[in-house]
């Protein structure tokens, strides 16, 4: 079977970033929505468990964290982008927490897959704090990406396949509403 389709040259152009902001369904939506931004997966990194499940990663026994793989293109969306969307988005100030979602999975991470965007993450992580934007400290870990494994098929796009769901409505789509204000110029047409 011939394809025109070149995968590799797709792959090529394109860069991955890594963020755990709470519960994926979440930041899965938001970057979703962000023009450049190719592909997100919801999943689960920085973890000791292998092959870890949905189940699992809720006892918070895993030492996972609820996170998204975004695979974007760095000339249509800049990583730079990406974390300012990821910090203005979630609460970065709240230990191992977002809203009613509480446990070590929910915590606020960035993991950084090159020299980059771990001096860019740390370089805004304290700009932010000498600029006081948040009125408390920020707790987000930056650490190096670590084996990220894709969560079970009906966590994907979950926001966009379930809008009428109870969580959805109340804690999802505020947010989407938020990032409308804050970044329709950044947003899908």
């Amino acid at each position: 079977m011939s394809t025109d389709l070149n995968i590799d040259a797709i792959v090529s152009k394109n860069e991955v970033a890594t963020f755990a902001g709470g519960c994926f369904w979440c930041t899965e939506a938001i970057f979703l929505s962000l023009e450049g931004v190719e592909s997100v997966v919801s999943g689960y990194i920085g973890g000791k468990t292998l092959n870890p499940t949905y189940t699992e990663i809720c006892t918070g026994e895993t030492g996972h964290a609820e996170a998204i793989q975004i695979l974007f293109d760095p000339n249509k969306i800049s990583f730079s982008d990406l974390l300012h969307v990821f910090f203005a988005t979630h609460d970065p100030t709240t230990l191992n927490r977002q809203g009613n979602d509480l446990g070590t999975q929910y915590r606020s991470e960035v993991f950084y897959h090159n020299e980059y965007q771990r001096q860019f993450a740390e370089e805004y992580k304290e700009l932010l704090t000498a600029a006081k934007t948040f009125a408390k400290p920020i707790v987000t870990k930056i650490s190096e990406a670590t084996r990220f494994y894709q969560a079970e098929d009906y966590h994907q796009n979950y926001y966009n396949l379930n809008k009428s769901v109870g969580y959805c409505s109340y804690v999802i789509t505020p947010k989407m509403q938020k990032l409308q204000e804050l970044f329709s110029s950044k947003l899908k047409k």
